[in-house]
């Protein structure tokens, strides 16, 4: 069969789109192929409409791989400072919200855009609205079928994402298809996802829509953002946060008051001896969570009548709150999927199979989960541009 492309990707979000318009300008004959009804889906819904597009503090350590170094060689290549450089030629306006998160001043649908842009400047052949068919390799050819047709490329690029958020359309094909040519899969599980409550610990559930800051631990992970309480659990940054970290069975420790010092409890006994512990800890948490923290501490009445070791066992509760979450909400409220196509057949520089020459993985389907706030899309950027600049040389 004659070639009908140089290179075939499969996925258009954001790692597909961005590998696909920048091999395309480069030279090559790119086809870019996604069941969904248009390109970008999952970009739209990000960062609440705006997209929050990357994070001023990339870096290898915040991304979790059985690997942990295999994200280095392609975050260094292509860093926000790159992608910056991108949208603002585009006069995309952007803020910094926080902590490095940049997001769209207006809308996420200005990236989208961009990057169909890229694919055009590219001449990109994307093709939208079809089940990608039978994908066949033989005589150094990749056979793909899409719609009635069956295209032909000597490269292949799988970007076809994880299972989280299914409604979109995500799914499992990512893992499929490389288990077929040969490739391990890492079990693949819901990552920056809300965390379940049940049991003693479901009378939190009473707080839905309370949050507060606290720094959250799973094992030797640990943040310090907002916890929000939900009607099934726990949520907000800080948790989805540890939620990546987190192994059912495990437990989730929170500190409710990291910015008080040592025996601050005692502290307050002295200086109001006659103040309760819920309005002792309603100077700094939301008036119902402190409530509902004071009655499970035990200390109730005046602090003056408590002895200072009950006090101490209460403050330490407070500093290292232990919940053991039933599960997690899913891969229907993951933000993204941790595990998948494992790094160990992967090249690092280029994102390749290294047994099977023309194959290449590069986004969510790869075994490299970031961070909450931009950095999940900077691993789609940066490896998807290792893809490219391998594919056009």
């Amino acid at each position: 069969m004659t070639p009908t492309h140089d290179v075939i990707i499969l996925g258009a979000g954001a790692a597909g789109l961005f590998c696909a318009g920048l091999a395309g300008q480069r030279g090559r004959r790119v086809a870019l192929l996604d069941h969904a009804d248009a390109p970008g889906k999952k970009i739209l819904i990000s960062g609440g409409g705006r997209c929050n597009f990357t994070n001023l503090h990339t870096a290898p350590d915040r991304y979790l791989s059985e690997n942990p170094h295999f994200a280095r060689s392609a975050l260094s290549r292509y860093t926000p400072a790159d992608f910056i450089a991108l949208i603002e030629r585009y006069d995309i306006a952007w803020h910094e919200k926080t902590l490095g998160q940049l997001f769209c001043d207006g809308s996420a649908k200005q990236i989208v855009a961009m990057l169909v842009e890229e694919c055009r400047a590219g001449k990109v052949d994307l093709r939208c609205g079809e089940p990608v068919g039978a994908v066949e390799h033989s005589d150094g050819l990749f056979r793909v079928g899409f719609g009635a047709e069956t295209l032909a490329a000597s490269a292949l690029v799988i970007a076809t994402g994880g299972p989280s958020i299914p409604k979109l359309g995500a799914s499992g094909f990512a893992y499929d298809l490389a288990r077929r040519f040969g490739l391990k899969v890492v079990q693949p599980r819901p990552a920056l996802v809300p965390l379940t409550l049940s049991g003693e610990e479901a009378l939190f559930r009473e707080l839905s829509g309370v949050s507060a800051e606290v720094v959250a631990r799973s094992g030797k992970a640990a943040f310090r953002e907002a916890a929000l309480f939900t009607h099934r659990g726990l949520s907000g940054p800080a948790i989805l946060q540890v939620s990546s970290y987190w192994r059912p069975g495990s437990a989730v420790e929170i500190d409710f008051l990291p910015d008080q010092q040592q025996d601050w409890l005692l502290a307050a006994k002295r200086e109001r001896p006659r103040i309760a512990m819920a309005k002792a800890l309603g100077a700094m948490l939301p008036e119902r969570l402190a409530v509902r923290l004071a009655e499970r501490t035990g200390i109730e009445g005046e602090l003056g009548q408590k002895q200072d070791k009950a006090l101490r066992a209460a403050e330490a509760q407070l500093r290292r709150w232990t919940f053991m979450p039933s599960g997690s909400e899913g891969f229907a409220k993951a933000e993204v999927t941790a595990g998948g196509i494992s790094t160990a057949g992967l090249s690092s520089r280029t994102m390749g199979a290294n047994a099977v020459p023309g194959l290449f993985a590069i986004g969510e389907a790869v075994d490299v989960t970031g961070w909450l706030g931009g950095y999940n899309f900077q691993w789609a950027w940066a490896s998807a541009h290792a893809a490219a600049m391998v594919l056009s040389s």
